[in-house]
């Protein structure tokens, strides 16, 4: 069946960096479109960045445009979002989706 796991969430101090990884399984993952998104409680979930099939093209939220960055492995099966310069804003759960499914989820928090 379709599963997609996300991974490297946690603590950080605003300004810090993290690396959230996506690992897919069950699925043409080569040939789905990669999307992160990110909900805080009480609010709808927000995709904040989109990754073509081969990578070429990228999208970005203007909320984390200039500060995060998407990356697929597609011989690994995997995707990544680099976060950089965060900020307490981002404290969110994170997911990735592709094929329309989504994963359970990752937690950052960034507190000082």
């Amino acid at each position: 069946q379709v599963q997609l796991v996300e991974s490297g969430g946690g603590l950080v101090q605003p300004g810090g960096s993290l690396t959230l990884s996506c690992a897919a399984s069950g699925f043409t993952f080569s040939s789905s479109a990669i999307t992160w998104y990110r909900r805080v409680p009480g609010k709808e979930r927000e995709p904040i960045a989109v990754i073509s099939t081969t990578g070429a093209v990228t999208n970005y939220a203007d909320s984390v445009k200039g500060r995060f960055t998407i990356s697929r492995d597609n011989a690994k099966n995997m995707a990544y979002l680099r976060m950089t310069n965060l900020k307490l804003d981002d404290t969110a759960v994170y997911y990735c989706g592709g094929a329309g499914f989504w994963g359970q989820g990752t937690q950052v928090t960034v507190s000082s």
